[in-house]
């Protein structure tokens, strides 16, 4: 039997959770979109949130679990390792299964037998809009999801934190009504529009590649077709790239078969990740809005008669959150300062900022608000 939760913020997140792929499910049937996931239902929700928040405690040799559970039967999943005798969802049983599947990208399969959430084994492939959710780190858990085309990082829907939860705000409503700042910030949490690859945001996979390496970097993303950047950089740069690197932007623009679409995404990864580390190296990595790689190793300098930043304004992607003001002694370190200076002599172009303890912020100009606008975006990044 589904037994009621005793994690209060499971019974809160699941009809949200449930409202969020219903809806997404059904515009992608109208779209003709095939070999879809199944629907969870609340009921289901809550009942893999509260087995998985209990288990998040329960240290096995030591360690903690790092779990990643997909809600779906084993014939929906592609070569799936089935066990014979399927294994009731409880905190003892997750932790005991935890250290086998903590690798990246494989799933415990959850499905609903009868009246009984059970785990039936486990499966790397899952369907588009399969409900997954990640236990992060004790009490931290994340549901998300497979986006359409089933490439990089998935999308989250909530995080729940201890008694917090948190809704990814997808719509851009949580950010001030300002059309500039729109562009830029929605362009970052929405899909993009990269070539033919229309559903993929390669800015969110260098933003998470970047805080995966957990080393703290900055990226300014810059218009292509302009030198004026530089103005906001110390010369010489040490670390120059003549002519600029475009072998993302080249994979972007590649039309891709079928059979051919497991190696563009291999060498795609590969490219993202080769950017992403270079912001490792002291200073920024530079790239313009094409995605080519421009300088690294970059040093921030204001330009003469250009203000210092004393201010600016804090939002977060999540439904309901209230802009605030900060001063620039209140929010990050000389990472983040000079990454909001360069964005406010720079306004056409965006600073993305990861931090070594897993923060990240984009910084972008709002010219509604007549500062820097700060969208901490680790929620969608986790």
């Amino acid at each position: 039997m589904l037994e009621n939760p005793t994690y209060q913020a499971a019974n809160t997140a699941a009809p949200i959770v449930e409202e969020h792929f219903a809806r997404h499910l059904e515009e992608a049937r109208k779209k003709g979109e095939m070999d879809l996931a199944p629907k969870p239902d609340a009921r289901a929700v809550a009942g893999i949130i509260n087995a998985t928040f209990w288990a998040s405690f329960r240290p096995e040799e030591g360690r903690f679990p790092k779990i990643s559970l997909a809600y779906l039967p084993p014939e929906m999943a592609r070569q799936p390792l089935v066990f014979e005798h399927s294994l009731p969802l409880t905190a003892g049983v997750l932790t005991k299964l935890a250290p086998a599947v903590e690798r990246p990208e494989i799933h415990l399969g959850v499905w609903t037998f009868g009246d009984e959430l059970r785990v039936w084994g486990a499966t790397r492939v899952i369907p588009s809009f399969c409900f997954v959710l990640e236990d992060v780190e004790p009490g931290l858990l994340v549901v998300k999801h497979r986006r359409l085309d089933g490439f990089g990082k998935y999308a989250n829907v909530v995080v729940l934190k201890g008694e917090q939860v948190k809704v990814i705000d997808e719509a851009g409503t949580s950010l001030p009504d300002c059309p500039a700042l729109l562009r830029a910030l929605l362009a970052f949490t929405a899909a993009a529009t990269n070539g033919p690859h229309h559903s993929l945001n390669v800015l969110v996979q260098l933003s998470a590649s970047m805080r995966a390496q957990g080393h703290g970097g900055s990226l300014l993303v810059v218009p292509a077709g302009t030198e004026r950047w530089r103005e906001s950089i110390a010369q010489p740069i040490l670390y120059s790239v003549t002519p600029q690197f475009s072998r993302l932007a080249d994979l972007l623009r590649q039309k891709v078969d079928y059979d051919d679409r497991r190696e563009w995404e291999i060498d795609l990864r590969r490219a993202v990740d080769m950017i992403a580390g270079l912001t490792a190296v002291d200073g920024a990595t530079v790239i313009n809005d094409k995605y080519e790689l421009l300088a690294f190793g970059a040093k921030i300098a204001r330009p003469d008669g250009m203000p210092p930043v004393d201010k600016w304004v804090i939002t977060e992607p999540i439904v309901g959150n209230v802009p605030i003001i900060v001063r620039s002694t209140e929010h990050g370190g000389t990472r983040h300062l000079s990454a909001a200076q360069f964005v406010h002599d720079q306004r056409d172009s965006l600073s993305l900022v990861a931090s070594q303890d897993g923060r990240f912020t984009v910084f972008a100009w709002s010219p509604c608000e007549g500062m820097v606008h700060a969208h901490r975006v680790e929620t969608l990044l986790m």
